[in-house]
């Protein structure tokens, strides 16, 4: 298959650089992956905007473990470009770690399957559902990004250069088993690279434009991220890092060393650096626990 004859996919992840691509590089699918919580403690505090979310998602939209501004960024964007933005997603974050007997089991750095469940598989079973052909999917890595390109590429080669998913695809004769198999979806595209575009570009292009942004995208409190600025997020966003304490005290209590990081827990993050004085600008995108979408 020539590759211009692809149906396109911008998968858009609420930060500037996916944003910038959807502007610049229309696509015939927009598609955000929301990241859920059950925790009434995390709700959403604009009962009409919840209204909007809930009915693009098609199910109770309650809050999200993300910066709430990831939602006004999404339907700012939406206007801004002119052209749907399709919103899935998962099961609860809640639900991807509660595990048979109610016992709770924590992502690892090694082990994303929060990244695969909440933000991947929803995308992917989209695709499934409603395109069913391969298409290619702009990846958001920009000029200074060539060697994680790169690596995503060899990972394709093995698979004839086309991204795969892993599914469940029927049941085995007795019943008793799922069968899975790999389906090839998506080849990968770096429209960032390929135009020599740096975050600097991004970011000037950005501030003329009506799209809110949150402070910083992913969980805020993504395991990839320091102590210390697990800290500053804790000042922001209390109730959200109070429920990513809760769920390690319940993977505690679970299995042994069932923690987010290792060496520390959230509880002792909350109570410790009191008296250092963090601001927005001390940090940067390296320190905000990318998920590699």
């Amino acid at each position: 298959m020539e590759k211009n004859t692809l149906k396109t996919v911008n998968s858009l992840s609420g930060g500037k650089t996916s944003s910038y691509i959807a502007a610049n590089y229309p696509a015939d699918y927009n598609i955000f992956a929301l990241v859920r919580t059950n925790d009434k403690n995390c709700i959403f505090p604009d009962k009409k905007i919840r209204q909007i979310v809930s009915d693009k998602i098609k199910q109770e939209f309650i809050g999200t473990l993300e910066m709430d501004a990831i939602v006004y960024t999404m339907l700012d964007l939406e206007q801004y470009i002119g052209k749907e933005i399709i919103w899935v997603t998962g099961r609860t974050f809640e639900d991807i770690i509660t595990k048979g007997h109610g016992k709770v089991a924590l992502p690892t750095p090694i082990r994303r399957f929060c990244t695969v469940e909440m933000k991947i598989e929803p995308i992917f079973n989209y695709w499934y559902e409603h395109i069913n052909e391969i298409v290619e999917t702009r990846i958001g890595f920009r000029a200074n990004e060539t060697k994680r390109a790169k690596t995503m590429m060899n990972r394709c080669a093995q698979t004839g250069g086309v991204m795969t998913f892993k599914t469940i695809v029927g049941k085995s004769k007795n019943g008793n088993r799922n069968k899975w198999a790999d389906i090839p979806y998506q080849i990968p595209a770096f429209p960032l690279i390929n135009d020599v575009i740096y975050k600097d570009k991004i970011e000037n292009f950005w501030k003329d434009k009506p799209v809110r942004f949150a402070y910083m995208n992913n969980c805020v409190g993504c395991m990839h991220r320091s102590p210390v600025l697990l800290k500053h997020m804790d000042n922001k966003e209390p109730n959200k890092i109070q429920w990513f304490i809760d769920q390690e005290e319940r993977a505690m209590k679970s299995y042994k060393n069932n923690q987010w990081k290792e060496g520390i827990t959230y509880q002792q993050i909350r109570n410790s650096l009191t008296q250092m004085k963090l601001f927005d600008d001390d940090f940067n995108e390296c320190d905000t626990g990318y998920c590699g979408l």
